[in-house]
């Protein structure tokens, strides 16, 4: 594997994992936010070669059994994505968030805040952090 190849690149044009994409390359719009470790962390931004060693895990690697995730299923359910395009930063944000629920409990209203980090330009948002709250259950 050449160096110079970010993590992005080898996941989509190596592996085929198509499912993370490539909006802005300068890790602000989080379109290729994966989970390196259970981390939120943009692809672009990384080196394949700095992964070498750690788990990483995609959109692709969500669902189970053929099935979606209850995260994707909730974001399905409250139509958190129109074009799509930004679902799999903002899916592997919530993963994250999700999974380290109980250091940042996940309200309403600082959802936003913690979503900052992840850009959509057809939603106005609401329907992700509805999708997200319903699986994160009552705080």
């Amino acid at each position: 594997m050449e160096p110079r190849v970010s993590l992005a690149d080898f996941l989509r044009d190596r592996l085929r994992l198509t499912g993370t994409h490539l909006g802005c390359e300068h890790g602000v719009c989080g379109a290729c936010t994966v989970l390196l470790d259970g981390e939120a962390v943009r692809s672009c931004l990384l080196l394949a070669v700095q992964a070498q060693g750690h788990r990483v895990q995609t959109v692709e690697g969500m669902a189970r059994a053929g099935r979606p995730s209850r995260l994707q299923a909730a974001f399905e359910k409250h139509r958190a994505y129109q074009c799509g395009f930004c679902t799999p930063g903002f899916l592997a944000t919530a993963e994250a968030l999700l999974a380290d629920a109980s250091k940042h409990p996940l309200t309403r209203e600082k959802l936003p805040e913690l979503l900052a980090g992840n850009i959509c330009r057809c939603t106005g948002y609401q329907p992700i952090v509805e999708a997200i709250l319903e699986v994160a259950g009552p705080s």
